[in-house]
């Protein structure tokens, strides 16, 4: 790749798919940068942002990209590539997870995100609520829902006999998990894995656990591509609204049914081979009930629904080379 056409992508976290598929889809690099050394608290983050913005700067003057992506949240990850890109007269864009505009910290201070957006070429967004919110501020946005994730080789996965379910998890609080595993219950003929990493897991949410349900762990990329596979559904859940869910776009990717929280954003984006439900256990335990009832149909419809993603990913794609190719 040649200097003018080279692109990379920022992201200060330890892991994100979607940046990594953003990059590759796009011809680029995706770099995560962190510092987990200094925490999250209060009294060491910024010394956090200022160790990853020196690693950011370090990586931007060795690769010297034209092109430069950068995730929020959080909005600090912006600085460096902004001014790098002030100083070389290089473009950027921003994807805004929904975090970084409605719910995190950085949502308190909004200006902050306005500014870098502005100066952006174009914000990525997921939704028409946020899209609707950056067009407010007169900064240029695009609707970027999701991503066709690239996938790495998959390893084998043995689940349970009869018919299997995955629930993705990160044991935030923004997942009803404690529902879930309630609804499990009801659910006794189906098994169920949570997927990440349980440490995190509430001792008394782990004593309440059903019988058929299991916990797997962080577990490598490839295993957890594996298990997707094996599995009958995907689970996908969340308290947020106008939130996209990576694991039920994941999921439609590998082309297996899911089960996702009954939010407008979701109901347009995952409109086949999708059962909808409430953040209450009579739902979540009807929804999967009709999940398991019904898998042949539900296999059968995520195949158009992948179809259909692809399909809009192309249009996406056309958008971002327009806006690159006018910047």
């Amino acid at each position: 790749m040649s200097r003018d056409s080279k692109l990379i992508f920022i992201s200060w976290t330890d892991d994100c798919s979607r940046s990594d598929s953003i990059a590759a889809r796009l011809g680029g690099e995706s770099h995560m940068v962190y510092s987990p050394g200094w925490g999250s608290r209060y009294l060491t983050i910024a010394f956090k942002y200022l160790s990853q913005t020196f690693k950011t700067f370090r990586i931007l003057l060795r690769e010297r990209p034209a092109t430069v992506f950068v995730m929020t949240p959080p909005v600090a990850a912006c600085l460096p590539v902004w001014m790098y890109c002030a100083l070389t007269r290089c473009r950027y864009f921003i994807d805004a997870h929904t975090g970084a505009l409605l719910y995190s910290a950085w949502a308190k201070v909004p200006f902050i995100h306005r500014f870098f957006s502005r100066r952006a070429v174009a914000t990525f967004v997921t939704n028409e609520h946020l899209h609707d919110m950056l067009a407010s501020w007169n900064a240029p946005v695009l609707l970027v829902p999701d991503v066709p994730v690239v996938f790495p080789e998959p390893q084998p996965y043995r689940v349970e006999d009869g018919v299997n379910m995955v629930f993705v998890s990160t044991f935030t609080v923004d997942e009803p998990l404690e529902l879930f595993l309630d609804a499990a219950a009801r659910v006794p003929d189906v098994h169920f894995f949570v997927t990440g990493n349980d440490k995190k897991l509430d001792p008394d949410l782990r004593a309440k656990t059903p019988p058929n349900v299991s916990y797997t762990g962080f577990i490598a990329t490839e295993d957890y591509v594996g298990l997707l596979l094996a599995a009958d559904a995907v689970i996908s859940l969340t308290r947020g609204d106008h939130t996209m869910q990576r694991g039920a776009y994941e999921a439609a990717y590998l082309g297996r049914p899911i089960v996702t929280s009954d939010f407008g954003v979701l109901r347009k984006f995952f409109d086949k081979g999708t059962v909808h439900v409430g953040n209450d256990v009579e739902s979540i335990a009807t929804g999967l009930q009709e999940m398991r009832d019904n898998l042949a149909q539900f296999a059968e419809e995520v195949q158009d629904l992948k179809q259909d993603k692809l399909d809009r990913w192309d249009r996406v794609v056309a958008e971002i080379n327009r806006a690159i190719a006018a910047s």
